[in-house]
């Protein structure tokens, strides 16, 4: 299955995306079909070719949420934005004490 998905480039502490066509089970930063766009978010910068994106969203690739709620901003496709904030850890359990029992002296 194709995905349409972030791939980190630049420096250190300042990143940039590219934005490619991959299939599902490659890693981000491994071969990839095509480079559909590139995003900066330091810059709020955001360049796409619109004609291949849909091109390979009419050949059945998915964004992932990320990249979606990217071109949904843009107007490269219409919808609702996705929510893709983490779950919030669940607070750890207070340790109840356990209470010593004294064995009686003999």
């Amino acid at each position: 299955m194709l995905v349409i998905r972030f791939s980190r480039v630049g420096r250190h502490n300042h990143a940039q995306y590219r934005i490619v066509v991959q299939e599902k089970a490659r890693a981000t930063t491994g071969k990839h079909i095509a480079v559909v766009g590139s995003h900066d978010p330091h810059l709020k910068q955001t360049v796409l070719k619109e004609e291949k994106i849909k091109q390979f969203l009419a050949n059945g690739a998915q964004p992932s949420d990320s990249v979606y709620n990217l071109l949904v901003k843009n107007g490269v496709i219409k919808g609702a934005k996705r929510v893709v904030k983490l779950p919030a850890k669940p607070a750890p359990e207070p340790v109840a004490e356990e209470k010593a029992v004294e064995a009686p002296a003999a």
